[in-house]
């Protein structure tokens, strides 16, 4: 049953506030400048109405799960922490006789509200930054970062026998009997250094052991069985990091996953995903879904800017049809046609000899500008043209001539104001140790992902409402 909070300050706790609580500490200013209030109605729709006991309020638990991230502290340490420390218990709003959630209470209530919800909640405050004026939505930047699995990783002879242990311990606990037989697959003592043969070994003792256990067990026992089964096609390179974790794959120098964001110039996180770590955040979908987020929360740019990862034409597409300029360097430099300057005006190529192309067709995803041939047999230059003399073309894709129609100048500011997000990133790991998973499995690194940029926009909403404030007083006529 869904608890509620007693608004009714008590005389102990308006004492506390009074004098034992640090005047300027960024908490408070939080707890002032920010609406909480929606939790409840985010969440309320989980809870019974009239059957258990009533829980901890939701807004409350949302408040202990903040100063976890804000702190780095853990559900043990942030429940011990709430005995004793006056500022964690006002700012959680437990009074002196409310009783004090413990860590299993925190890992029931995140498991409750689960990844979408979460976002909706991260959503909830981007919009009340945009509600109050602190968007500026000019430029919008689009990157991603990576966070280490909380697994040791293991080769794979030991990935395969530590597949194998857990499936045998599902099919233990689902029925004892049918799990007797298949024991002669546990592996033996872990060899302190695998070779080729134990390799070879364990590749046939696991693909003996799919053949006996497919397809005869529960859903549950078929996903490890599924995985297994990945995990001994040699042939192919290992995704699979670890059983423990088994949503984690392998990026490039780590192992883990990508906290994916949409950044607002204000620096403000807008819009956030959490992708596996051999996903390419610069592929279409991944960009186009950030970018059907910031749509769903009605927050226009006027450019968005990507590193070179985004580079393509269907990226390109998809920010224009959203009638927004795109800042994205090129993969690859086109050296051949920086000889050549473009004319948007009149859709021609002028070489450095300043003959213009006559005409273009199109041919498969380029454009083929060509010139007189008359012209370039004439010409003096001999050696270093693209064009050649008998059929002088020119060969332009038509993701290159979207980027050179880019102004050359904001597009030096925009890409200088993108790197600005590394600063977001180093951030979030530093202050808030996104560096590594607190948690194993995709949705709930995806809560860590949300919780971490909620902490991080509150703090900057507070320090912008202030610089507003102090703005606001400076202007006022003095006297």
């Amino acid at each position: 049953m869904l608890g509620k909070t007693d608004p009714q300050a008590s005389f102990f706790d308006s004492y506390v506030e009074e004098y034992f609580l640090p005047k300027e500490h960024e908490l408070l200013k939080i707890k002032e400048k920010v609406d909480f209030s929606f939790i409840e109605e985010k969440v309320r729709d989980l809870y019974s109405k009239d059957m258990g006991r009533p829980s901890h309020p939701p807004k409350v638990m949302f408040k202990i799960l903040f100063l976890e991230f804000y702190y780095n502290l853990s559900d043990v340490e942030v429940a011990r922490q709430l005995k004793f420390n006056v500022l964690f218990r006002y700012f959680a709003g437990l009074k002196a006789e409310d009783p004090i959630p413990d860590d299993t209470s925190l890992v029931v209530f995140r498991r409750r509200l689960g990844e979408e919800r979460f976002e909706r909640l991260f959503d909830r405050f981007t919009t009340q930054c945009k509600d109050r004026g602190l968007l500026q939505e000019t430029l919008k930047t689009i990157d991603a970062t990576h966070i280490v699995a909380d697994v040791a990783i293991p080769d794979t002879v030991n990935l395969l026998r530590e597949g194998r242990k857990r499936i045998l311990r599902a099919i233990e606990k689902e029925k004892k009997e049918v799990a007797e037989p298949l024991k002669k697959y546990l592996p033996q003592e872990a060899p302190r250094r695998s070779t080729k043969e134990d390799l070879i070994r364990e590749v046939s003792l696991s693909k003996d052991f799919i053949k006996e256990v497919k397809g005869k067990h529960s859903s549950p026992i078929e996903k490890i069985v599924s995985l297994l089964e990945k995990a001994v096609e040699p042939e192919k390179k290992r995704k699979l990091v670890s059983f423990v974790d088994p949503d984690a794959r392998f990026g490039m120098k780590f192992a883990g996953y990508k906290a994916h964001i949409a950044k607002d110039e204000s620096e403000i996180v807008t819009s956030a995903e959490t992708l596996p770590g051999d996903e390419n955040e610069g592929e279409e979908g991944n960009l186009e879904s950030l970018l059907q987020k910031e749509d769903e929360k009605g927050l226009a740019a006027e450019a968005v800017s990507c590193d070179a990862l985004y580079d393509s034409l269907a990226n390109r597409l998809n920010i224009e049809k959203r009638e927004m300029k795109h800042y994205i360097p090129e993969k690859r430099k086109k050296k051949k046609l920086d000889d050549f300057i473009y004319s948007e005006n009149e859709d021609k190529f002028i070489c450095q000899k300043g003959y213009s192309s006559i005409g273009k067709t199109y041919y498969k995803d380029a454009y083929v500008y060509y010139f007189s041939a008359g012209l370039c047999k004439s010409c003096d230059r001999t050696k270093g043209c693209p064009c050649g003399k008998n059929k002088p073309t020119l060969y332009v894709s038509q993701s290159h001539l979207l980027y050179i129609k880019a102004d050359p100048e904001e597009k030096k500011k925009a890409l200088r104001k993108r790197r600005r997000i590394e600063a977001k990133f180093g951030e979030a790991k530093k202050h808030h140790a996104m560096v590594r998973a607190r948690y194993r499995g995709q949705w709930r690194v995806a809560i860590q992902v949300f919780m971490t940029f909620i902490v991080m926009n509150l703090k900057r909403m507070v320090k912008l409402l202030e610089i507003r404030e102090s703005t606001m007083r400076l202007a006022l006529p003095s006297g």
